[in-house]
């Protein structure tokens, strides 16, 4: 397939095209600069974009996302006005123009912070009523209604509610934990913390497993792995480095856990703590 994507640069862009482009699919970067090290194309595109002209494909993926560097939650920094005029009105228009441009199919890489964190504790399905308590969460369920809005008998859609992703974006060297690791061997008191997490090639292949599905119409999915405390986290890691370090408390929270069974019955089978032991025992001793 010919398949457009946002965000290519960035950690799950990156996961995704590698995967993609190693299965034979021709990936087109939509961006405001080429990604030469991962994409097979390129295709001039902002989220201001109010009526993008895309080139022609079978499919578009979009990961991008107009947030402050480093933050999700909270990344509207001090312009909410902005990232919500970005991130849902440019979210809408690049729908309409991938429908026009000929796509058959339109996945979007939307977040678990469309549930909210009230139900803490609680097990997360497809069918529960979303209730975001933060910006970030409702644009991104903002942006899943736009693309229901716009799925159909010809242009069908797939919303992923995706947990925290880990793992090396390929092309780089750095990861999500890299600050922690650092501080943690360096003796810093580290703040305990609990979230459910899935490696960025096992979300991959959640992509491509919805891409090959065949239906029309407007569809979502959970993608979620495991739980993971920082504790147990850490204590992998010191095991590896063999550096005594004050572990930090179990955490006395857990968030609301995703029920991933549906993409699981797509053949979804993700790599679970065997995976993350893997990427520990990979990671540079110097990280």
């Amino acid at each position: 397939m010919r398949i457009l994507i946002t965000g290519a640069s960035g950690t799950i862009g990156r996961f995704l095209t590698a995967r993609l482009a190693s299965e034979g699919h021709r990936m087109i970067a939509l961006g405001r600069k080429p990604v030469d090290d991962i994409a097979s194309g390129f295709s001039r595109y902002d989220l201001s974009d109010v009526a993008p002209g895309l080139p022609a494909a079978d499919a578009l993926i979009h990961c991008a996302l107009h947030h402050a560097p480093g933050k999700f939650r909270g990344g509207e920094g001090q312009d909410p006005d902005l990232f919500r005029k970005l991130n849902v009105d440019g979210t809408k228009a690049l729908f309409q123009a991938a429908k026009s441009a000929g796509c058959h199919k339109a996945v979007f890489l939307s977040s678990r912070a469309v549930y909210g964190d009230a139900r803490r504790g609680e097990t997360l399905v497809e069918t529960d009523e979303p209730a975001p308590d933060s910006l970030y969460g409702q644009v991104k369920l903002d942006g899943e209604r736009a693309l229901e809005e716009l799925a159909d008998a010809r242009f069908s859609g797939v919303a992923l509610r995706v947990t925290g992703v880990y793992g090396v974006p390929p092309g780089t060297s750095d990861h999500k934990w890299s600050g922690l690791f650092a501080s943690f061997r360096a003796g810093e008191d580290i703040e305990p913390r609990c979230a459910s997490e899935v490696h960025g090639d096992d979300l991959a292949d959640a992509v491509l497993r919805v891409l090959q599905m065949d239906g029309n119409g407007f569809d979502v999915f959970n993608v979620s792995d495991f739980l993971l405390d920082r504790r147990d986290l850490l204590k992998l890691l010191a095991e590896r480095t063999g550096r005594d370090a004050n572990l930090p408390e179990r955490a006395t929270t857990v968030p609301g856990v995703m029920d991933s069974s549906r993409i699981r019955r797509l053949g979804w089978q993700p790599g679970g703590l065997d995976r993350l032991k893997t990427f520990i025992g990979a990671c540079r001793v110097t990280d």
